[in-house]
């Protein structure tokens, strides 16, 4: 036994041991980088022993990037999206061809060597010294899979990427010290596996399984041998060898690996003469990455689950767990998207609303009782030529939307709300004269609104003049009743109730405390207010929309997705009274145009002050939208205006947002049960109003309503504050522009 040194350590001939394999490391270094040989020697001279041991023992293997899809409620499919377009497959289901081919032209001797082949790392450095540079290379297949770990761990960051791939020798010893321990761990044909999984093929395919559906629209498994030689050769240089933009090299290239595999005896010559006489027959499938594929105007709600992947804590502690989390991909993602509802949402859409009109329009439709979001469509295709737009009209800004569009006289439903949970009738009367100041101090919460400025509002019409009750004051849209009741009973009950029912403005910011929020001076988002308004129809209890129905991860495994979370917002009494009021609205009121026929609904219409926008929302027993129609980057007033091929004088939330948000409910709910809303008789005695009493009959509380204009309306209905008259208020707070 070699003796040690006098104080211990490595005996003369253990350290000359060391040196040796050492220097034959270095060579295999310098053999895949431009230094001259002789550097070996100065490898270990200079401290390489010591770094080597020093590189860790564990090697990381993250998952792989792969293909994520995402699918509508009835399992079609909505979306790929990817980082690395990439299927995951095992050795068994990959052509024998690929196997042998990718064996012959990048490593003839990978079933012989370990980690290193000294035989070829000699052969290299013999022939890089007679260049002067790197003319070959004397990596094997375990050292190519290791580099491209460190590739693909890299992810899309160019810094780390350069890094992964910068020619070094520290990169190299690296590569090669874990390559040791890959070979020891996995064995050869698991190496091999790996290898052809995770490298890169061109035409953004990874792997060989994404690589055969790329260029032949086959699996991998279904190879031949031309095929399979095409995709070997590939790998050294995918843009050189690009079968699509240079057939012609790649042939040759084809070629090169059918001899080699011959040479190798892997195929006869007889195969390889055959192969090589074939031209190269492509089938090629053309990616399709990301939302803007998505069909029916999914897009938007396609982009909307990334946005809410990246928010939830369910997915990752940190943004940037969640992030790393979605880019691996390999999910499949089962959405709530309703493909009846999709489709009727943008068939709706697009008869109504042209893609280059100078106003857009987005609808949203929502489940009452479960928070799934049935629909998500908007004018602007998804993407980003001429009149696309990746900004996602129907929500907030948070989730990829902008700061929201002044909700008008669809807010007055809440104000309603509230008053009749603070208790006051549905039959209390106010003058509502048609003009009058903001009455001053109105309570809020914490300290009073005080009317310094003297501001007015007034109604739309010189001939609206009350006294009005709850009903025909809803009916008619009637801005100074309204401002009565929200100063009578105070803003904190209004915002409390808003709350409750998840009403927040778009722009994150906290709902501001002012009267004109009764006349909708507050920038809302359509899916906030379709499921505000779920709320009436499901009895008063407000469920959060959802969007995500399940995820599988790539092994088939479920993980835990966030559930809508439901609590009470009003009793139901109060909400029944709602149902009769808004019902009150499609049958005698603005929103007559929004009738749907066959099937109880109910819903508002609302305009905002200058026409930057109208709203119609509504609902029936099992659904519930908001459609919103204006200038995304709230300059264009909708007067003297076409939009979808028809002139308008002035816009009104009933002739455009109403007809929209009837066609495309009434397709979402073709051949679907038609129950009725539940509603109370108001005006009726007491003792009848129990809280199931039954539907309203009659017409109690609306005196005249064929005073109202024929298809429009009465337009109080929708301007928030319809000449409402605040001294240095903007035209449409909360607006902004949105990112457009």
């Amino acid at each position: 036994m070699p003796k040690k040194r006098d104080g211990g350590g490595l005996s003369k001939t253990q350290q000359a041991a060391k040196f040796l394999g050492v220097s034959v490391l270095a060579g295999a270094v310098l053999a895949g980088i431009a230094l001259p040989a002789a550097g070996a020697l100065g490898l270990a001279a200079k401290g390489s022993v010591e770094g080597f041991d020093e590189i860790p023992a564990n090697f990381k293997r993250p998952p792989l990037s792969q293909r994520t899809t995402i699918l509508d409620a009835k399992g079609g499919e909505l979306a790929k999206v990817y980082s690395r377009d990439r299927t995951v497959v095992d050795l068994d289901d990959m052509s024998p061809y690929i196997q042998k081919a990718i064996v012959a032209i990048e490593d003839a001797r990978f079933y012989e060597h370990g980690a290193v082949d000294l035989k070829g790392v000699l052969r290299a450095l013999n022939k890089n010294a007679q260049s002067g540079g790197v003319s070959q290379g004397a990596s094997t297949l375990t050292q190519q899979y290791v580099k491209n770990v460190f590739v693909e761990d890299a992810g899309d960051d160019p810094t780390k990427v350069a890094q992964a791939t910068q020619q070094t020798i520290g990169r190299k010893v690296k590569e090669l010290k874990y390559a040791i321990q890959i070979e020891k761990e996995l064995g050869k044909r698991k190496i091999l596996q790996n290898y052809l999984n995770i490298t890169f093929f061109g035409q953004q395919a990874y792997g060989v399984e994404a690589a055969a559906q790329r260029y032949f629209s086959k699996h991998a498994k279904d190879l031949n041998l031309e095929e399979s030689a095409l995709l070997a050769g590939i790998v050294q240089s995918p843009s050189r060898y690009d079968p699509v933009n240079a057939p012609q090299e790649a042939t040759r290239r084809r070629n090169t690996v059918l001899q080699r595999m011959a040479d190798l005896k892997a195929i006869s010559q007889t195969q390889a003469d055959a192969a090589a006489k074939k031209p190269i027959r492509l089938k090629v499938s053309r990616s399709k990455n990301g939302c803007i594929t998505a069909a029916d105007g999914a897009g938007f709600f396609c982009d909307y689950i990334r946005k809410v992947f990246l928010s939830e804590r369910a997915f990752g502690k940190t943004r940037e767990d969640r992030l790393k989390r979605w880019n691996e991909g390999g999910m499949t993602i089962r959405t709530t998207l309703d493909p009846q509802a999709q489709k009727a949402i943008q068939a709706s859409i697009s008869a109504h609303v042209y893609e280059d009109d100078p106003v857009a329009t987005a609808a949203t439709l929502v489940e009452p009782g479960t928070g799934r979001i049935l629909g998500m469509g908007q004018s602007r295709p998804y993407g980003f030529r001429g009149n696309q737009t990746v900004l996602n009209l129907s929500v907030n800004h948070d989730m990829g939307g902008g700061a929201g569009y002044q909700a008008g006289s669809t807010f007055k439903p809440v104000i309603a709300a509230a008053a009749l949970e603070q208790g006051i009738s549905p039959e209390q009367q106010y003058a509502s004269p048609y003009r009058m100041p903001y009455p001053s101090p109105v309570p809020r919460c914490g300290g009073n609104w005080t009317n310094d400025k003297g501001s007015t509002a007034q109604n739309e019409n010189t001939t609206e003049v009350g006294p009005y009750s709850l009903k025909e004051a809803t009916e008619k849209s009637v801005n100074t009743y309204f401002v009565q009741l929200i100063s009578e009973m105070g803003i904190c009950p209004a915002v409390k109730t808003a709350q409750k029912m998840g009403l927040e403005q778009a722009d994150g910011k906290p709902l501001e405390q002012v009267p004109s929020m009764v006349l909708g001076s507050l920038g809302m988002s359509p899916l906030t207010m379709a499921s505000g308004y779920a709320t009436f129809a499901n009895g008063g209890e407000y469920c959060s929309p959802v969007a995500i129905e399940s995820i599988t991860d790539a092994r088939g495994q479920a993980m835990k997705v966030p559930r809508t979370s439901c609590h009470r917002a009003m009793s139901k009494r109060t909400a029944d009274t709602i149902n009769t009021l808004l019902k009150g609205v499609v049958e005698d009121g603005t929103g007559k145009q929004a009738g749907l026929q066959g099937r109880d609904s109910a819903g508002k219409t609302g305009t905002t002050d200058g026409r930057y926008a109208a709203w119609f929302v509504g609902y029936t027993p099992n659904a519930a939208g908001a459609v919103w129609v204006g200038d995304p980057k709230h300059e264009r007033k909708m007067y003297d205006i076409t939009i979808g091929g028809i002139p308008h004088d002035k816009v009104y939330g009933a002739d455009t947002p109403g007809p929209i948000w009837r066609d495309a409910m009434s397709g979402a709910l073709a051949n679907r049960p038609a129950p009725a809303l539940p509603t109370v008789p108001i005006g009726a005695p007491e003792k009848d109003k129990g809280p199931d009493s039954g539907r309203h009959q009659g017409d109690d509380g609306d005196k005249n309503p064929g005073k109202h204009r024929p298809g429009r309306g009465h337009d109080g209905d929708d301007k928030p504050g319809g000449g409402w008259d605040i001294p240095g208020w903007p035209d449409f707070l909360g607006g902004g522009n949105g990112g457009w």
